[in-house]
């Protein structure tokens, strides 16, 4: 990146936070600031990835900035997920957190990209799939947030159908049809049926 980065750490003890600090200013693609908001990206370390960690990491994102990374000594399968649902882009073990590691995914996790070890990430991978087995399939839900009547329903408007010839080609009333699609613009907060394809092409929904 052509500027430094602006990075914000926080440490439970102060001694680490104090070592990171110091290894951080000295890069020239870092430079450190006294808050989250100030940041682009914000780092939190960590032994466990408990609640109190994950409370820190949600005060810390607020609104979806700064950009959070995680360095924690020990990453279980429920850290994984906790950490994944507080918004972290970029994880790193303790034992692997070198100056040149954790500037590497510093700048990663600034340009919107991600970083996790290889290993773990199959190892999250499998998580969410066993949740969308588990949890959201059996409700008719997935991953995208829309049930797949929802999506059906997306699809069939990007293809110019109109409300009628929709309800002809899924077997449903006019009204359910448009229930459907009000559920839809409300809880996205989309304003109509143009709004509401835009939002599912852009999001690769449909």
């Amino acid at each position: 990146m052509s500027t430094a980065v602006a990075t914000y750490v926080h440490a439970r003890d102060p001694i680490s936070q104090a070592g990171v600090v110091a290894q951080l200013r000295q890069r020239p693609e870092i430079t450190i600031v006294g808050s989250a908001p100030q940041s682009a990206v914000a780092i939190l370390i960590t032994d466990c990835v408990d609640e109190i960690a994950t409370r820190e990491l949600r005060a810390m994102h607020k609104d979806g900035h700064p950009r959070l990374m995680l360095v924690a000594t020990t990453i279980d399968d429920n850290a994984l997920v906790a950490a994944a649902e507080a918004g972290v882009a970029g994880l790193l073990r303790r034992s692997d957190a070198s100056a040149d590691t954790m500037v590497r995914t510093i700048i990663k996790v600034a340009s919107g990209d991600g970083e996790i070890p290889p290993d773990l990430l199959g190892r999250l991978l499998e998580q969410v799939g066993r949740l969308q087995r588990q949890v959201l399939a059996p409700r008719g839900l997935t991953f995208t947030g829309l049930t797949p009547r929802e999506t059906e329903v997306l699809r069939l408007v990007a293809d110019g159908l109109d409300t009628s010839e929709i309800a002809s080609r899924m077997c449903y009333s006019e009204r359910t049809v448009k229930n459907v699609l009000h559920d839809l613009t409300s809880r996205l907060q989309l304003k109509n049926r143009t709004h509401a394809v835009a939002y599912a092409v852009r999001e690769g929904l449909i």
